[in-house]
């Protein structure tokens, strides 16, 4: 391949056992040789740096990230300036105040942030969180009439309320007072007349941070905030809260909330992990303690140990659960909300696998998937709770755009979550038909989206999306590649690569994870697990032998090549730690298998 033009067909790959082209990823050949003669980098990890867009003059920042090099003015966020004043105010003059939170791990890290900022300076910030099933997402007339006869004020909003209107204009009415911290994006040019609305997705700001998770604009908020705080002189007899201290719930909304990671947002996560882990939070170590987790904090932790179990109390429990643990400095509150959090995480991926088959099942039976340019599947009783990650489940199965819907029969109402392909902008598909009138609600970014819509209308939305995205998936589908950085051998495959690589992270949107691709292997011991997981070895004529595990391939293509071992494939994938024991060993994670016979 020639530098800086991908080639389709890496290793000869133009169609793999789950229907991908395989293909090098782009680089620079001048600008690889600049980043090895300036850092000292090998081959491989130069090109990678290369074909992920880091300059000659990013590079330090991207291999060194750094918040003092990074970090935004607060004053360039539209409204920034005029939140902090606001809520400085409040503070001093001792205002009924209440911090209304999405019911994620953005939100409730977002929450933490503003209460542990409050406590800090002597207030107190209760936290409100709506139920997931019986309010919905984000603020609601009646639940700002409740705040208000309760006695709020102030009411400040984080990961959501940028476009909730109807109970923006409710709060103007009965007189409460509303500060806005968001990141998803806006309608129109129209800018709700409240006290503030902190977004760098709203069309007039011109922050350029418009990647960062709503946990990433409250930590800039956090900035702001001791900045009017200084300029009161309300540090004259107290101490200055050091916010280098919850950059581990910065880092959480970063992660969980699968956003770019790149600039400031990148120097977020990677300073954040660094913090989490000292683990001095005590919910995020109650976590991992309930979980059976240790060591330092990586993506993986907080992507998939600590997140899901966060996320649980507003999938299929109470709201608050998540915004509380992480709010609380008490050992003892920490570890009874954790355990109730790994129970509930339990319960939800019970409901989850029963509300994925019958999807699976749904699409298999009644759906022409193949040829649909996205899915929207729909059945009664789903719960709202898991919708999100059973489209996603499906997304990965299909390799298009998927949205779940439970249907609420007694209501009338079907409460749908969306997750797209690469290249698919589904967040401004759904958008398009609330704007035609086919939902309820609607809204979302390209890659997520969450909607309610009438069950009548399903069918017609189902047609509109179809036809609204078919150019969309069909460009995607043509481009869906796997993206190879190296080529390696098992052999090959040690610690010492997985550590060279280790220099880039952390990996996410933006930053993916080097994927490294082992020619003409062979499977050995393969070995089916629950779940739908295969385990095996992988051998080569480098003489090395490789542990590696594939997820969820049951009942593909690639989970029957694997088990049938047989003669040679080509594997793609990822490194990954093996500390089992203390041995200080890799594991190769396939992501995709081509047979050379047929690729």
């Amino acid at each position: 391949m020639a530098d800086g033009g991908a080639s389709f067909g890496y290793l000869g790959v133009s169609r793999s056992l789950s229907g991908r082209a395989w293909r090098e990823r782009a680089a620079d050949g001048k600008l690889v040789r600049r980043h090895q003669l300036s850092h000292g980098l090998s081959e491989p990890l130069a090109r990678a740096l290369a074909s992920r867009g880091v300059t000659a003059e990013g590079a330090d920042t991207y291999l060194a990230p750094s918040l003092k090099a990074q970090f935004p003015d607060p004053s360039s966020f539209a409204d920034m300036d005029r939140a902090a004043a606001v809520l400085v105010d409040a503070l001093e003059r001792k205002r009924p105040c209440v911090v209304f939170a999405d019911y994620d791990v953005d939100g409730a890290s977002s929450a933490a942030q503003l209460v542990r900022w409050f406590r800090a300076l002597g207030g107190d910030l209760p936290i409100y969180v709506p139920d997931r099933i019986l309010e919905g997402y984000g603020p609601s007339p009646a639940a700002f009439r409740r705040l208000k006869a309760e006695g709020a004020e102030l009411v400040v909003t984080v990961d959501c309320g940028a476009a909730a209107h109807d109970a923006l204009a409710c709060a103007a009415e009965i007189g409460l007072e509303v500060v806005v911290i968001d990141h998803h994006l806006m309608r129109g040019d129209e800018i709700p007349r409240i006290a503030a609305l902190v977004n760098p997705n709203r069309p007039d700001c011109g922050s350029g941070q418009g990647h960062l998770a709503a946990a990433g604009v409250t930590f800039v908020l956090l900035a702001a905030l001791n900045r009017e705080a200084r300029r009161r002189g309300l540090f004259a007899e107290r101490a200055e809260p050091d916010l280098r201290q919850w950059l581990d719930l910065a880092a959480m909304g970063a992660v969980c909330d699968v956003t770019q990671l790149v600039g400031f947002n990148r120097a977020l996560a990677a300073q954040g992990l660094k913090v989490m882990s000292a683990w001095r939070n005590p919910g995020l170590a109650a976590l991992m303690a309930v979980a059976g987790a240790e060591g330092p904090a990586s993506v993986f932790h907080a992507g998939f140990i600590l997140g899901p179990r966060i996320n649980a109390g507003g999938r299929i429990g109470r709201a608050d659960l998540g915004a509380r643990l992480l709010s609380t400095d008490d050992p003892e509150e920490a570890r009874a909300l954790a355990e109730e959090l790994d129970g509930l995480n339990a319960s939800r991926k019970e409901v989850e696998r029963e509300v994925t088959e019958a999807a699976i099942a749904h699409i298999e039976r009644e759906m022409n998937a193949p040829e649909a340019p996205m899915l929207l599947v729909a059945a009664d009783g789903w719960h709202p709770g898991v919708i999100g990650i059973v489209a996603g489940r499906l997304r990965e199965k299909y390799r298009k755009p998927a949205i779940v819907v439970g249907v609420d029969r007694a209501a009338n109402v079907g409460k749908g979550s969306g997750r797209s392909q690469p290249g698919v902008n589904l967040g401004r598909a759904v958008q398009a038909a609330y704007d035609e009138g086919l939902l309820l609600t609607g809204g979302g970014h390209a890659m997520a989206a969450g909607l309610s819509v009438r069950p009548d209308a399903i069918p017609e939305l189902r047609a509109f999306l179809c036809e609204r995205l078919a150019a969309e998936t069909a460009v995607a589908a043509a481009e869906d590649a796997l993206d190879v950085d190296a080529l390696v051998t098992t052999l090959g495959c040690d610690r010492s690569l997985w550590q060279d690589f280790q220099r880039m992270a952390p990996f996410g949107p933006g930053n993916p994870e080097p994927l490294f691709a082992a020619a003409d292997v062979r499977v050995e011991r393969p070995m089916a697990l629950r779940g739908g997981h295969v385990r095996c070895t992988l051998t080569d004529g480098s003489g090395g032998r490789l542990k590696a595990v594939a997820w969820r391939v049951e009942g593909t293509e690639a989970g029957r090549r694997l088990l049938a071992e047989g003669g040679a494939i080509h594997v793609a994938g990822r490194l990954k730690p093996d500390d089992w024991q203390g041995r200080q060993g890799v594991e190769f994670e396939i992501e995709d298998v081509a047979d050379p016979r047929r690729a």
